[in-house]
């Protein structure tokens, strides 16, 4: 038999984990003719595999030679004409790297509703398989967090309902294995705000009440069935007629309170616009509230008091609100003298003062009618002046 020698190559060289690898054998005689028969390739670490020389060369090609360094020898196993011979060479096999794809659903979500957020790990070209390990998801944002899932299948899937109203983003690490090196993926998540309704009701204390006296409007604002929780923000009541305007104040626990004393007599529509907030929609509601007329006093004095016949005496009438009422009356004053004349003083401050030399001497009493004005009812005082 002719003696014979075995090259032995792998290409490419090195590869990565899942990329066909091709083991070629020459057998080359030291002599004529061509060697026929096979060549089995022993890889360490890795399989055994058989293939007929053609041609003087033998290849196998396999997928299945694991991570790392490997020595492989080829063996010529001989034929009638040739002798066997071995050849030997060394493949390298290296992590295959991966692409991270993140998608969640629904995008865009709703506040509270569930999100289901997925990673897809997949080898990049020429690597192949399937990897396996752990994907960890980031959510920034508030609700977010840190979740792990397994891959299963190349896909790894987390689920969360926690994620408050906005735009978040989701970075999936690959944490990567024996096989396949790590990467990451990004994605985002849009959380639209569901806002609760709401309903806002106002009641004014007292009501009626009378013009000066402090009335507190109040609006309570609630959610609508079946919403819960307490609203916040501010609300703003707008009251009509004289006195009324604008007014704003917080919400503290649900309701909102604003008082004035301003208002003019008469009634008065008051409108209070809860303004909502990041979980509660806005709403509004509407109250009258009646203000009266304020009950008043007329005091009256005379100076100097006893007079004598023929000296000028001063009448003066004083005329204040009764609680609760509050303010300064304006109007007239009718001063009615007996056995003297009748005299009118208008109010200035709250009092009015006439004067007169024309009383005979006795004994005199003074009628004081205030006459009232668009905010103060009427009253009536006595007093007695003596004329020596």
């Amino acid at each position: 038999m002719a003696p014979t020698f075995t090259l032995a190559s792998a290409a490419p060289n090195p590869a990565v984990f899942g990329q066909p690898v091709t083991l070629t054998a020459t057998v080359i005689p030291l002599g004529l003719g061509t060697p026929t028969g096979t060549v089995t390739f022993v890889v360490a670490g890795g399989p055994t595999l058989t293939a007929p020389l053609v041609g003087g060369t033998a290849t196998v090609t396999t997928t299945g030679i694991p991570i790392g360094f490997h020595t492989f020898t080829a063996n010529y196993n001989g034929s009638p004409q040739f002798s066997p011979s071995s050849g030997f060479g060394s493949v390298t096999i290296n992590k295959a790297s991966t692409s991270t794809v993140v998608t969640s659903t629904p995008d865009p979500s709703t506040f509270g509703q569930p999100v289901a957020i997925t990673a897809t790990v997949a080898p990049v070209a020429p690597g192949a398989g399937t990897p396996t390990g752990t994907v960890t998801f980031v959510i920034a944002g508030g609700g977010g967090g840190t979740l792990t899932a397994p891959l299963v299948g190349g896909t790894a899937t987390v689920t969360t309902s926690s994620l408050t109203p906005g735009t978040h983003l989701i970075t999936a690490t690959y944490g990567g294995n024996a096989q396949f090196n790590a990467s990451s993926g990004t994605d985002t998540q849009t959380v639209q705000q569901v806002l609760t309704p709401t309903t806002t009701t106002v009641t004014s204390s007292p009501d009626p009440s009378v013009f000066g006296q402090p009335v507190t409007f109040t609006a309570t604002v609630a959610p609508v069935p079946p919403g819960s929780g307490t609203p916040t923000g501010t609300v703003t009541f707008v009251i009509s007629g004289t006195g009324g305007g604008t007014l704003t104040a917080p919400l503290v626990g649900g309701t909102a309170s604003v008082t004035t004393s301003s208002l003019g007599v008469g009634p008065h529509t008051v409108t209070a616009t809860y303004s909502g907030s990041g979980s509660f929609a806005s709403s509004s509601g509407t109250d009258t509230q009646t203000v009266n007329k304020a009950s008043t006093t007329t005091t009256v004095t005379s100076s100097p008091d006893p007079s004598v016949v023929g000296q000028s005496v001063t009448f003066t009438a004083t005329v204040a609100p009764v609680a609760p009422g509050a303010g300064t009356p304006t109007g007239t004053v009718t001063f009615v003298i007996s056995g003297g004349p009748t005299l009118t003083g208008t109010l200035s401050g709250g009092t009015a003062s006439v004067s007169t030399s024309a009383l005979s001497a006795g004994t005199h009493t003074v009628t004081a009618t205030y006459s009232g004005d668009a905010s103060f009812n009427s009253s009536v005082g006595t007093d007695t002046q003596t004329v020596n």
